[in-house]
């Protein structure tokens, strides 16, 4: 290590500029990385949910709704429905909206003189009460239109514009919300769909990183400067954060990749993370740069590289192979934050041992910040505290390994109460609108997620469209189900046109294939063929029965799903399942098998690095202690709080271990050195808790403040994730501070002793 520390000296001016323009290279590509909110993109092209639901827009045009809600006290008032009519005609001529939906543009399938005759469901604005309840009745009757875009009680209307699928949301939202603000009325109004939902989602991510951002960098500056009292113990960290996020940040377009809600997470990693091993060499150049110490700053610069290197260097190790544990997930966006975080983390270990220590060496020396007087009264207070862990952990390791095994008993309790969740309703708060929106849609229009169950052969086969009838109406029976629709209910619609109550063939699909034909034929006389395109293809191969969920819940669509699978098992006549709910339902499996494969992965990964790095697998075992007392508290007080485990919160266990031992391997290498230079254990402990103790603790608080800018998110999983990332950690941190340090004291591993040498 010498040797490279003279290397480092000699080409310190390379070093420097190097990493400067390396640096400038990659800052340049930042502004290029496009925001991406979709969330069928977070799971992997083949998955089949998502193919499945490709193909429903291929087969059946596009799919997506953007929803315009109008809600008043009963929307069969005129002044009402003129509104609604206004906004119906004015939506066809947005562009990208290939059809709408309105009780002026849906339709009514009615008989007059025993002749079937089509008429929107609103042929004439009522203007008397007679007409307004007898439109009443009319639309009670209507399938295509009660329940789907009027609510039951007549509280809530909605226009529905399907879109095509290439109009991009950030065109086609504010386009709709200029339509309403050119309709202005008394009515409460309001937007919703998917659409809508991923155009928040984007405007949040772009909130998120202009806010989140400039918050941390300057919580981190304040935060050394409380740590450091000196400039240089603030400006070198802090550039290597700077130079760590313009690489992390630059490689997403490079890479050909986007910025997902996730990816929020990684400048706010990297604040957090980035700046650790610069603030160990920052505490070990305060160690010795003590008052009457006479090296150059030179001199300084190679001493602090031998002693910190190897210890730096295997840690950041570690903390990189905990993020590529994210590997293990299905999910598209946690493998990406995993690869970029990794290779941040590679870029700020190098530049702080190349960086830093080249800088080091030409700063002139700062004036020392630890006294030279072992007098305890005046040292500070963090000093203060080590000593007191110090002598507690050297008095009483029993007993503190007692209280830890009591604690995470009593908080494992809570682990079987987590709830997995990926609805991206969730992802904003209460009182967002768009949440209100989508209560309107679950309570009063059938529900704001869909499944479709997609049929394939001859669909005006009575035996096909009877199994289509059979599936709605057993969808129908699930609690979780609001709405269904498919063409099998327009042709018993139809067949109400077309007889009488006390008639057979009244409300019932026909028998025969020539007789379904009819219905069509007659339908398109006086309708529109293209009114069910969404329904039913047009060489009538394919069609779909689509299940509206009157939830948000992933457990309970998940019930849904496993209730579909099981009905359509072994029917030849059902091609796919498609749909957002299929989506969600998916993503659910990618968070608990990416939780588990990236938990397992990481400690596997950690361990054997552990035990190669002290060359024991003792070593491995004691380290794995406080973080799997961390885990526990981490999962337990998901549990007993209610905190969702979701697509930012499943990635916790990796990133905590990655980072959280980093704490124990400072710990041991310091105390490993202490009992080898023949220092007694009790006083190993304390010596090692009053020197590298010290860098331990601004490292933890600096992971601590960092992630703890996420709490300002506009996401409510990323808030979430800062918080329990910030319980996780310092977890982690009383294990280097106090657990490890008693298990040292009790166990007495070999690894840590000092080596016997034969006499």
């Amino acid at each position: 290590m010498n040797k490279a520390a003279d290397w480092i000296i000699r080409f310190r001016w390379v070093i420097i500029v190097a990493f400067i323009a390396l640096t400038a290279v990659f800052a340049r590509q930042v502004p290029k990385a496009q925001i991406e909110s979709d969330m069928k993109t977070q799971l992997p092209e083949h998955w089949e949910s998502r193919l499945n639901t490709d193909k429903i827009d291929e087969i059946f045009g596009g799919t997506e709704m953007m929803m315009i809600l109008i809600k008043t006290d009963d929307v069969l008032n005129p002044e009402t429905l003129e509104r609604v009519r206004n906004i119906s005609k004015q939506m066809k001529r947005v562009k990208g909206v290939d059809k709408v939906w309105s009780l002026f543009e849906l339709k009514n399938i009615k008989s007059e003189g025993g002749a079937m005759i089509v008429d929107p469901a609103v042929e004439r604005i009522p203007k008397t009460e007679k007409q307004k309840e007898t439109l009443r009745r009319e639309i009670a009757g209507n399938d295509m239109v009660y329940g789907s875009v009027v609510s039951k009680d007549f509280m809530v209307t909605a226009v529905i514009g399907l879109l095509r699928t290439d109009v991009p949301d950030k065109y086609i939202v504010p386009e709709i919300t200029k339509l309403i603000e050119q309709n202005p009325g008394e009515e409460e109004i309001s937007l919703g769909g998917l659409p809508y939902t991923r155009f928040q989602i984007s405007e949040n991510i772009q909130s998120d990183l202009r806010r989140l951002l400039p918050i941390g960098l300057l919580i981190m500056l304040i935060f050394l400067f409380f740590c450091f009292k000196r400039i240089r113990g603030v400006i070198l960290p802090f550039v290597v954060v700077i130079m760590a996020i313009f690489f992390g940040m630059g490689l997403i377009p490079l890479l050909g990749w986007q910025i997902h809600i996730i990816t929020v997470l990684l400048p706010v990693m990297l604040i957090a993370i980035a700046n650790d091993y610069g603030i160990h060499l920052i505490a070990k150049y305060q160690e010795y740069n003590v008052e009457g110490s006479s090296d150059t700053k030179e001199e300084l610069a190679k001493k602090i590289f031998a002693s910190l290197s190897k210890p730096i260097l295997l840690t950041g190790l570690t903390t990189m192979a905990g993020m590529l544990c994210l590997l293990g997930h299905s999910i598209v966006s946690a493998r990406q934050l995993g690869i970029l975080s990794a290779l941040g983390i590679v870029y700020a270990l190098a530049a702080s041992l190349l960086f830093i220590p080249a800088v080091n060496s030409l700063l002139p020396k700062a004036r020392p910040v630890i006294r030279a007087d072992n007098n305890n009264t005046k040292r500070p207070i963090l000093e203060r505290m080590l000593v007191f862990f110090g002598h507690i952990v050297s008095t009483r390791p029993k007993t503190i390994i007692a209280i830890v095994v009591v604690f995470a008993l009593i908080v494992s309790v809570g682990i079987f109460s987590i709830i997995i969740e990926t609805d991206p309703n969730d992802y904003f708060p209460d009182n967002h609108p768009l949440i209100r929106t989508a209560d309107l849609i679950n309570e009063h229009l059938g529900g704001s997620q869909n499944i479709s169950v997609v049929y394939k052969g001859d669909i005006k086969d009575p035996r096909i469209l009877a199994k289509m009838d059979a599936m709605e109406k057993d969808l129908e029976k699930l609690p979780e189900v609001g709405l269904t629709t498919s063409i099998a209910r327009i042709v018993r619609q139809m067949s109400r046109a077309l007889y009488d109550e006390s008639e057979e063939g009244y409300d019932r699909i026909p028998d025969t294939r020539n007789a379904v034909a009819q219905y069509f034929e007659l339908y398109s006389m006086s309708g529109d063929p293209e009114d069910f395109e969404k329904l039913v293809d047009f060489p009538y191969e394919h069609a779909m029965v689509t299940a509206r969920l009157k939830t948000t819940s992933t457990p309970e669509i998940n019930k849904v799903v496993r209730e579909i699978k099981a009905r359509i098992e072994g029917d030849p006549d059902v091609d796919f399942v498609g749909g957002f709910g299929i989506i969600i339902s998916d993503l659910a499996y990618s968070v608990v098998r990416g939780q588990l494969l990236s938990l397992g992965v990481a400690v596997v990964i950690i361990g054997i690095l552990l035990m190669i790095l002290f060359r024991s697998v003792t070593a491995g075992i004691i380290s794995s202690i406080p973080l799997a007392v961390a885990m526990v508290t981490l999962f337990g007080l998901m549990g007993l709080f209610r905190i969702e485990l979701n697509i930012a919160t499943s990635m916790l266990s990796a990133i905590m271990i990655g980072v959280g031992v980093d704490y124990t391997i400072h710990f041991l290498w310091r105390y490993r050195e202490e009992r080898r230079s023949s220092v007694p254990p009790e006083a190993a402990v304390r010596k090692t808790l009053t020197t590298t103790g010290r860098g331990i603790v601004f490292n933890a608080f600096s992971v601590v403040i960092g992630f703890s800018v996420l709490m300002i998110s506009g996401f409510m999983p990323v808030r979430f994730f800062g918080f329990l990332i910030v319980v996780s950690i310092l977890s982690c941190l009383m294990g280097a501070l106090v657990l490890i340090p008693s298990l040292c004291l009790v166990f007495k591993p070999k690894f840590l002793e000092p080596i016997k040498t034969s006499s």
